[in-house]
């Protein structure tokens, strides 16, 4: 059930949110030169996919979890985007792929060692990730590896279609507040 909501959701966000997308495309052109970022990170059974997301951060900064990155690589217009949560919507094409969950475990990269341990002996894994979850909406981040495992694990242990919506509609409203930066 929660596959077909993924499905129609990410269609229509995608076909109604483009004008948005549009608009920021252009500006991430004259932000950074690339206005998409693409990263490999860890899916659904370990197996890797592509992440979409708009560029928030200069081109040249080092592939690494949000909460090692340096708050001075964020552009002006990164900054309004992480702040409003826009620099997400192109995932909407990963769940409309079947890459990604509008609701689960925020995708990792794959040098994250011991979050990786940590998911992995819970299961976490057996899930597809997604775009926010119980830990996104309790601003529960990768820097805390265990802590965010084990959220992880009782969100996908106790997730309903109810829950689903609940997580996806605090997201919305504002709730949590993405990776934090390194100062």
């Amino acid at each position: 059930m929660i596959r077909f909501f993924d499905f129609i959701f990410s269609l229509f966000g995608i076909l109604l949110l483009w004008p948005i997308g549009l608009v920021i495309y252009v500006l991430g052109v004259f932000d950074t030169g690339s206005p998409l970022f693409k990263q490999q990170r860890v899916g659904k059974n370990q197996r890797p996919f592509i992440l979409l997301k708009f560029r928030t951060m200069t081109v040249n900064t080092q592939s690494v979890a949000t909460h090692l990155a340096n708050s001075s690589s964020v552009t002006k217009l990164g900054s309004f985007l992480r702040k409003l949560k826009l620099d997400e919507l192109p995932q909407l094409i990963n769940v409309l792929k079947g890459d990604m969950s509008l609701v689960g475990p925020r995708p990792n990269l794959f040098n994250q060692e011991e979050l990786i341990l940590e998911r992995s002996n819970r299961g976490v894994y057996n899930s597809l990730p997604g775009i926010t979850g119980l830990a996104q909406v309790n601003k529960i981040d990768m820097s805390t590896p265990k802590k965010l495992a084990e959220v992880d694990a009782e969100m996908l242990e106790s997730l309903t279609v109810k829950k689903y919506f609940q997580y996806i509609f605090a997201t919305i409203g504002g709730k949590g507040s993405g990776d934090r930066i390194k100062e």
